[in-house]
Protein backbone atom coordinates (compact mmCIF):
# COMPACT_ATOMS: atom_id res chain seq x y z
CA UNK A 1 0.00 0.00 0.00
CA UNK A 2 1.33 3.43 -0.94
CA UNK A 3 2.20 6.01 1.73
CA UNK A 4 -0.03 8.95 0.77
CA UNK A 5 2.81 11.36 1.55
CA UNK A 6 4.53 10.05 -1.59
CA UNK A 7 1.54 11.11 -3.67
CA UNK A 8 1.68 14.60 -2.16
CA UNK A 9 5.41 14.88 -2.94
CA UNK A 10 4.72 13.77 -6.51
CA UNK A 11 1.96 16.36 -6.97
CA UNK A 12 3.80 19.22 -5.24
CA UNK A 13 6.95 18.73 -7.31
CA UNK A 14 4.93 18.86 -10.51
CA UNK A 15 3.03 22.09 -9.78
CA UNK A 16 5.95 23.87 -8.06
CA UNK A 17 5.91 26.61 -5.41
CA UNK A 18 3.56 29.58 -5.46
CA UNK A 19 1.19 27.80 -7.82
CA UNK A 20 -1.80 30.08 -8.45
CA UNK A 21 -4.14 27.17 -9.13
CA UNK A 22 -3.15 24.96 -6.15
CA UNK A 23 -6.47 25.49 -4.34
CA UNK A 24 -8.43 24.95 -7.56
CA UNK A 25 -6.53 21.72 -8.16
CA UNK A 26 -7.31 20.41 -4.66
CA UNK A 27 -10.97 21.31 -5.02
CA UNK A 28 -11.01 19.01 -8.07
CA UNK A 29 -8.76 16.31 -6.63
CA UNK A 30 -8.47 16.55 -2.81
CA UNK A 31 -6.66 13.18 -2.72
CA UNK A 32 -3.49 13.10 -4.88
CA UNK A 33 -3.36 9.31 -4.61
CA UNK A 34 -6.72 9.09 -6.38
CA UNK A 35 -5.45 11.47 -9.07
CA UNK A 36 -2.40 9.27 -9.62
CA UNK A 37 -4.55 6.13 -9.94
CA UNK A 38 -6.88 7.86 -12.40
CA UNK A 39 -3.98 9.05 -14.56
CA UNK A 40 -2.26 5.65 -14.42
CA UNK A 41 -5.41 3.83 -15.52
CA UNK A 42 -5.97 6.24 -18.39
CA UNK A 43 -9.53 7.04 -17.26
CA UNK A 44 -8.66 10.66 -16.53
CA UNK A 45 -6.75 13.32 -18.42
CA UNK A 46 -4.56 15.70 -16.39
CA UNK A 47 -6.70 18.40 -14.73
CA UNK A 48 -7.42 21.32 -17.06
CA UNK A 49 -5.96 23.86 -14.62
CA UNK A 50 -2.47 22.36 -14.83
CA UNK A 51 0.22 23.93 -16.98
CA UNK A 52 1.58 21.81 -19.82
CA UNK A 53 4.83 21.30 -17.93
CA UNK A 54 3.08 20.20 -14.75
CA UNK A 55 0.78 17.82 -16.63
CA UNK A 56 3.75 16.29 -18.45
CA UNK A 57 5.67 15.76 -15.20
CA UNK A 58 2.70 14.05 -13.56
CA UNK A 59 2.50 11.62 -16.48
CA UNK A 60 6.27 11.03 -16.59
CA UNK A 61 6.79 10.36 -12.87
CA UNK A 62 5.20 8.29 -10.11
CA UNK A 63 4.87 8.77 -6.35
CA UNK A 64 7.31 5.89 -5.87
CA UNK A 65 10.05 8.08 -7.37
CA UNK A 66 9.94 10.03 -4.10
CA UNK A 67 10.65 7.17 -1.69
CA UNK A 68 14.29 8.18 -1.28
CA UNK A 69 13.30 11.76 -0.36
CA UNK A 70 10.73 10.55 2.15
CA UNK A 71 13.29 8.23 3.76
CA UNK A 72 15.86 11.04 3.89
CA UNK A 73 13.40 13.35 5.66
CA UNK A 74 12.51 10.66 8.18
CA UNK A 75 16.17 9.98 8.93
CA UNK A 76 17.15 13.65 9.27
CA UNK A 77 14.15 14.81 11.30
CA UNK A 78 12.56 16.92 8.57
CA UNK A 79 8.79 16.81 8.98
CA UNK A 80 6.55 16.79 5.89
CA UNK A 81 3.21 18.56 6.28
CA UNK A 82 0.44 18.30 3.69
CA UNK A 83 -3.02 19.96 3.56
CA UNK A 84 -4.72 16.81 4.91
CA UNK A 85 -2.42 16.79 7.97
CA UNK A 86 -3.86 18.28 11.18
CA UNK A 87 -0.49 19.92 11.91
CA UNK A 88 -0.51 21.82 8.58
CA UNK A 89 -0.80 25.59 9.28
CA UNK A 90 -4.50 26.42 9.25
CA UNK A 91 -3.78 29.99 8.14
CA UNK A 92 -2.27 28.65 4.89
CA UNK A 93 -4.86 25.97 4.15
CA UNK A 94 -7.39 28.10 2.25
CA UNK A 95 -4.95 30.17 0.20
CA UNK A 96 -5.42 30.06 -3.57
CA UNK A 97 -1.67 29.39 -3.84
CA UNK A 98 -1.20 27.23 -0.74
CA UNK A 99 1.88 24.99 -0.51
CA UNK A 100 0.97 21.38 -1.33
CA UNK A 101 3.91 20.26 0.80
CA UNK A 102 5.64 22.12 3.63
CA UNK A 103 8.97 20.86 5.00
CA UNK A 104 9.52 21.73 8.67
CA UNK A 105 12.32 21.51 11.21
CA UNK A 106 11.81 22.35 14.86
CA UNK A 107 8.42 22.14 16.56
CA UNK A 108 5.44 21.93 14.19
CA UNK A 109 2.96 22.49 17.03
CA UNK A 110 3.73 26.23 17.03
CA UNK A 111 2.25 26.60 13.53
CA UNK A 112 -1.31 26.53 14.86
CA UNK A 113 -3.26 27.92 17.78
CA UNK A 114 -1.18 31.03 18.45
CA UNK A 115 -1.31 34.74 17.73
CA UNK A 116 0.94 35.47 14.74
CA UNK A 117 2.58 38.75 13.80
CA UNK A 118 4.93 39.20 10.85
CA UNK A 119 8.00 41.40 11.31
CA UNK A 120 9.82 42.29 8.09
CA UNK A 121 12.05 44.97 6.64
CA UNK A 122 15.26 45.77 4.86
CA UNK A 123 18.24 43.42 4.96
CA UNK A 124 20.60 46.36 5.54
CA UNK A 125 18.88 48.44 8.20
CA UNK A 126 20.09 51.38 10.22
CA UNK A 127 20.34 51.46 13.99
CA UNK A 128 16.84 53.01 14.16
CA UNK A 129 15.26 50.16 12.19
CA UNK A 130 17.08 47.48 14.16
CA UNK A 131 16.00 48.99 17.45
CA UNK A 132 12.38 49.36 16.35
CA UNK A 133 12.14 45.81 14.99
CA UNK A 134 13.85 44.27 18.01
CA UNK A 135 12.05 46.20 20.74
CA UNK A 136 8.57 45.89 19.23
CA UNK A 137 9.11 42.19 18.55
CA UNK A 138 10.45 41.66 22.06
CA UNK A 139 7.43 43.36 23.64
CA UNK A 140 5.07 41.27 21.51
CA UNK A 141 6.90 38.01 22.21
CA UNK A 142 6.85 38.76 25.93
CA UNK A 143 3.05 38.79 25.61
CA UNK A 144 3.06 35.36 23.96
CA UNK A 145 2.81 36.51 20.33
CA UNK A 146 4.56 34.31 17.75
CA UNK A 147 6.83 36.41 15.53
CA UNK A 148 6.83 35.31 11.87
CA UNK A 149 9.61 36.26 9.46
CA UNK A 150 12.09 34.95 6.91
CA UNK A 151 15.41 34.36 8.76
CA UNK A 152 17.12 36.79 6.38
CA UNK A 153 19.80 39.34 7.20
CA UNK A 154 18.67 42.54 8.85
CA UNK A 155 15.23 43.06 10.33
CA UNK A 156 14.00 39.48 9.83
CA UNK A 157 16.80 38.38 12.15
CA UNK A 158 15.98 41.08 14.70
CA UNK A 159 12.42 39.80 15.00
CA UNK A 160 13.56 36.21 15.49
CA UNK A 161 16.30 37.19 17.99
CA UNK A 162 13.81 39.14 20.06
CA UNK A 163 11.49 36.13 20.24
CA UNK A 164 14.37 33.85 21.22
CA UNK A 165 15.40 36.30 23.95
CA UNK A 166 11.81 36.36 25.25
CA UNK A 167 11.68 32.55 25.27
CA UNK A 168 8.70 32.52 22.89
CA UNK A 169 8.47 30.29 19.77
CA UNK A 170 9.02 32.04 16.45
CA UNK A 171 8.33 30.85 12.88
CA UNK A 172 10.72 31.31 9.93
CA UNK A 173 9.84 30.70 6.29
CA UNK A 174 12.83 30.04 4.03
CA UNK A 175 13.32 30.80 0.35
CA UNK A 176 15.84 27.96 0.16
CA UNK A 177 15.89 24.19 0.64
CA UNK A 178 14.84 23.18 4.14
CA UNK A 179 18.35 21.92 4.88
CA UNK A 180 20.04 25.19 3.88
CA UNK A 181 20.27 28.33 6.02
CA UNK A 182 20.71 31.59 4.12
CA UNK A 183 22.67 33.50 5.14
CA UNK A 184 24.86 30.78 6.65
CA UNK A 185 25.77 33.16 9.49
CA UNK A 186 22.21 32.69 10.80
CA UNK A 187 22.84 29.00 11.46
CA UNK A 188 23.19 29.55 15.24
CA UNK A 189 20.01 31.66 15.28
CA UNK A 190 18.17 28.90 13.41
CA UNK A 191 19.25 26.35 16.03
CA UNK A 192 18.02 28.66 18.78
CA UNK A 193 14.65 28.93 17.02
CA UNK A 194 14.34 25.15 16.70
CA UNK A 195 15.52 24.43 20.25
CA UNK A 196 13.19 27.10 21.65
CA UNK A 197 10.01 25.46 20.37
CA UNK A 198 9.85 27.41 17.11
CA UNK A 199 9.71 26.15 13.54
CA UNK A 200 11.62 26.66 10.31
CA UNK A 201 9.55 25.97 7.17
CA UNK A 202 10.19 25.69 3.44
CA UNK A 203 8.41 24.60 0.29
CA UNK A 204 11.74 23.28 -0.99
CA UNK A 205 13.00 19.78 -0.10
CA UNK A 206 16.43 18.84 1.24
CA UNK A 207 19.03 19.23 -1.50
CA UNK A 208 16.57 21.15 -3.69
CA UNK A 209 18.10 21.16 -7.19
CA UNK A 210 15.59 23.42 -8.95
CA UNK A 211 15.67 27.08 -9.91
CA UNK A 212 16.23 29.61 -7.15
CA UNK A 213 15.09 32.71 -9.02
CA UNK A 214 11.86 33.88 -7.42
CA UNK A 215 11.93 31.47 -4.47
CA UNK A 216 12.40 34.25 -1.90
CA UNK A 217 9.55 36.27 -3.40
CA UNK A 218 7.39 33.12 -3.34
CA UNK A 219 8.09 32.54 0.35
CA UNK A 220 7.03 36.13 1.14
CA UNK A 221 3.42 35.14 0.61
CA UNK A 222 3.72 32.54 3.39
CA UNK A 223 5.01 35.11 5.88
CA UNK A 224 2.10 37.37 4.98
CA UNK A 225 -0.45 34.56 5.15
CA UNK A 226 0.68 33.13 8.48
CA UNK A 227 0.62 36.58 10.07
CA UNK A 228 -2.57 38.08 11.47
CA UNK A 229 -0.86 41.47 11.28
CA UNK A 230 2.18 42.35 9.15
CA UNK A 231 4.65 44.86 10.61
CA UNK A 232 7.25 46.72 8.55
CA UNK A 233 10.03 48.29 10.60
CA UNK A 234 12.14 49.89 7.86
CA UNK A 235 12.09 49.52 4.06
CA UNK A 236 13.36 51.21 0.96
CA UNK A 237 10.98 52.37 -1.76
CA UNK A 238 11.76 49.34 -3.93
CA UNK A 239 12.31 46.19 -1.93
CA UNK A 240 11.22 42.62 -1.33
CA UNK A 241 9.58 43.87 1.84
CA UNK A 242 6.96 45.71 -0.21
CA UNK A 243 6.36 42.46 -2.11
CA UNK A 244 5.39 40.90 1.24
CA UNK A 245 3.09 43.85 1.88
CA UNK A 246 1.40 43.20 -1.46
CA UNK A 247 0.68 39.60 -0.45
CA UNK A 248 -0.69 40.76 2.91
CA UNK A 249 -3.07 43.10 1.09
CA UNK A 250 -4.11 40.30 -1.26
CA UNK A 251 -4.96 38.07 1.72
CA UNK A 252 -6.70 40.84 3.67
CA UNK A 253 -4.07 41.05 6.42
CA UNK A 254 -3.69 44.48 8.08
CA UNK A 255 -0.30 46.18 7.69
CA UNK A 256 1.48 48.47 10.15
CA UNK A 257 4.62 50.50 9.42
CA UNK A 258 7.12 52.30 11.63
CA UNK A 259 7.38 55.96 10.54
CA UNK A 260 10.91 57.15 9.80
CA UNK A 261 12.87 60.24 8.93
CA UNK A 262 11.83 61.94 5.69
CA UNK A 263 15.55 62.29 4.95
CA UNK A 264 16.35 58.57 5.26
CA UNK A 265 16.28 56.35 2.16
CA UNK A 266 15.81 53.41 4.54
CA UNK A 267 12.41 54.79 5.57
CA UNK A 268 11.12 55.85 2.16
CA UNK A 269 9.17 52.61 1.73
CA UNK A 270 7.54 52.67 5.15
CA UNK A 271 6.74 56.38 4.89
CA UNK A 272 5.15 55.82 1.49
CA UNK A 273 2.98 53.03 2.92
CA UNK A 274 1.79 55.48 5.56
CA UNK A 275 1.35 58.39 3.13
CA UNK A 276 -0.83 56.30 0.79
CA UNK A 277 -2.79 54.76 3.70
CA UNK A 278 -1.68 51.23 2.82
CA UNK A 279 -0.46 50.85 6.39
CA UNK A 280 -1.34 52.06 9.85
CA UNK A 281 1.18 53.69 12.17
CA UNK A 282 3.33 51.37 14.28
CA UNK A 283 5.01 53.04 17.25
CA UNK A 284 4.64 50.43 19.99
CA UNK A 285 3.55 46.86 20.59
CA UNK A 286 0.12 48.02 21.81
CA UNK A 287 -0.65 49.18 18.23
CA UNK A 288 -0.40 45.53 17.17
CA UNK A 289 -2.24 44.14 20.18
CA UNK A 290 -5.20 46.40 19.44
CA UNK A 291 -5.46 44.93 15.93
CA UNK A 292 -5.33 41.47 17.47
CA UNK A 293 -8.31 42.52 19.60
CA UNK A 294 -6.44 42.24 22.89
CA UNK A 295 -5.41 44.56 25.67
CA UNK A 296 -1.63 44.60 25.92
CA UNK A 297 -0.20 43.15 29.13
CA UNK A 298 2.26 45.19 31.13
CA UNK A 299 5.80 44.05 30.34
CA UNK A 300 7.78 42.32 33.06
CA UNK A 301 9.69 44.73 35.26
CA UNK A 302 12.96 42.86 34.83
CA UNK A 303 14.47 43.14 31.37
CA UNK A 304 15.74 40.02 29.64
CA UNK A 305 19.36 39.27 30.55
CA UNK A 306 21.97 40.46 28.06
CA UNK A 307 23.76 37.67 26.18
CA UNK A 308 27.15 38.41 24.55
CA UNK A 309 26.43 35.59 22.09
CA UNK A 310 23.67 37.73 20.55
CA UNK A 311 26.05 40.46 19.33
CA UNK A 312 28.92 40.83 16.87
CA UNK A 313 32.58 40.04 17.55
CA UNK A 314 33.38 43.77 17.82
CA UNK A 315 30.59 44.29 20.34
CA UNK A 316 31.79 41.32 22.40
CA UNK A 317 35.32 42.76 22.46
CA UNK A 318 34.08 46.16 23.61
CA UNK A 319 31.75 44.57 26.18
CA UNK A 320 34.69 42.64 27.65
CA UNK A 321 36.52 45.94 28.13
CA UNK A 322 33.61 47.74 29.77
CA UNK A 323 32.84 47.83 33.47
CA UNK A 324 31.04 49.96 36.05
CA UNK A 325 33.45 52.86 35.46
CA UNK A 326 32.55 54.98 32.44
CA UNK A 327 34.99 54.82 29.53
CA UNK A 328 35.27 56.99 26.45
CA UNK A 329 35.81 55.95 22.85
CA UNK A 330 39.58 56.59 22.98
CA UNK A 331 40.03 54.33 26.01
CA UNK A 332 37.97 51.57 24.39
CA UNK A 333 40.00 51.86 21.18
CA UNK A 334 43.17 51.37 23.19
CA UNK A 335 41.73 48.43 25.12
CA UNK A 336 40.38 46.58 22.08
CA UNK A 337 42.73 47.63 19.30
CA UNK A 338 39.73 48.57 17.16
CA UNK A 339 39.38 51.85 15.22
CA UNK A 340 37.04 54.51 16.56
CA UNK A 341 34.30 53.92 13.97
CA UNK A 342 34.02 50.23 14.84
CA UNK A 343 34.11 50.90 18.57
CA UNK A 344 31.30 53.46 18.25
CA UNK A 345 29.22 51.03 16.17
CA UNK A 346 29.84 48.29 18.75
CA UNK A 347 28.74 50.58 21.58
CA UNK A 348 25.54 51.40 19.72
CA UNK A 349 24.90 47.69 19.20
CA UNK A 350 25.49 46.99 22.91
CA UNK A 351 23.02 49.74 23.81
CA UNK A 352 20.44 48.18 21.50
CA UNK A 353 20.83 44.73 23.06
CA UNK A 354 20.95 45.94 26.66
CA UNK A 355 24.66 45.34 27.29
CA UNK A 356 25.78 48.93 27.78
CA UNK A 357 24.50 52.38 28.71
CA UNK A 358 25.63 55.65 27.15
CA UNK A 359 26.52 58.55 29.43
CA UNK A 360 27.16 62.22 28.52
CA UNK A 361 30.35 62.81 26.54
CA UNK A 362 30.12 59.49 24.64
CA UNK A 363 31.18 57.48 27.66
CA UNK A 364 29.84 53.99 28.26
CA UNK A 365 29.33 51.56 31.15
CA UNK A 366 28.43 47.87 31.09
CA UNK A 367 25.00 46.75 32.26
Amino acid sequence: MMDKTLAWLWLADAVGSGCQYARELLDLWPDPEELYEALRSGTQAPPFCLSEGAAAQLLDTTPFDYEERLDHCLLTGVKILTPDDAAYPARLRELPDLPLVLYVTGEKACLNGGRYVGMVGTRRPGVYGRQAAFEISLALAQQGVTIVSGLADGLDSEGHRAAVQAGTPTVAFLGTAIDKTYPAANGPLRRQIEEGGGAVCSEYPPGYPGKTKGTFLARNRLIAAQAQVLCVAEARLRSGTLNTVGHAERYGRPVLAVPGSIYSALSQGTNELLRTHRAGVLCRASDVMELLGEEPRQPAEKAAEFSPQAVSDDARAVYASLGPTAQGIDALCAATGLPAGRVLAACTELELYGGAQALPGRRYIAL
